[in-house]
């Protein structure tokens, strides 16, 4: 048997309930057609970069899969069928991973560079310095012309 992993996105105004009654349901249909399920994953509510199916926000469900292709292709025909779902993913993968996938994991805030401008690989820094030039001034005179375009002309004040 090929294993898999699936996602599927549900419709956002059912709870998080029907979404655990959805994965059960496509549960019974692969141990019904001789697959099995290991790790599931409700990755709740997340908001959609662009609408599908006039919905702005979807329940997200990750599934690891060991099941033959027909089973999995029975599941995906149930999923086009019921409305609930707006897409589906289901990927072919060498071996799953261990322990709770990207999603699931939480990233420490520690990591985070501070919005404070106190970065770690940096000093503090002050008003005028610029890390990749020096300090600025404004004065532009040291430059001549510029190449092959026209001349900067001071502007004349209209009355």
């Amino acid at each position: 048997m090929a294993l898999y992993e699936h996602v599927f996105l549900a419709r956002q105004d059912m709870s998080s309930q029907q979404v655990d009654a959805l994965v059960e349901q496509y549960k019974g249909v692969l141990e019904a057609n001789g697959g099995k399920v290991g790790r599931i994953e409700n990755w709740g509510l997340k908001s959609l970069t662009y609408r599908i199916k006039k919905n702005r926000k979807a329940h997200y469900a990750l599934m690891d899969i060991d099941a033959p292709a027909a089973a999995v292709h029975e599941m995906e025909r149930q999923m086009r069928i019921n409305e609930d779902i707006l897409r589906y993913m289901t990927i072919a993968v060498e071996a799953h991973e261990e322990g709770p996938s990207a999603m699931m994991q939480k990233r420490d805030r520690d990591d985070r560079p501070r919005r404070d401008g106190d970065r770690p690989d940096r000093g503090p820094r002050r008003d005028g310095d610029r890390p990749d030039r020096g300090p600025r001034d404004g004065d532009r005179a040291d430059r001549g012309p510029r190449e092959g375009g026209f001349e900067r002309r001071p502007r004349e004040d209209r009355a």
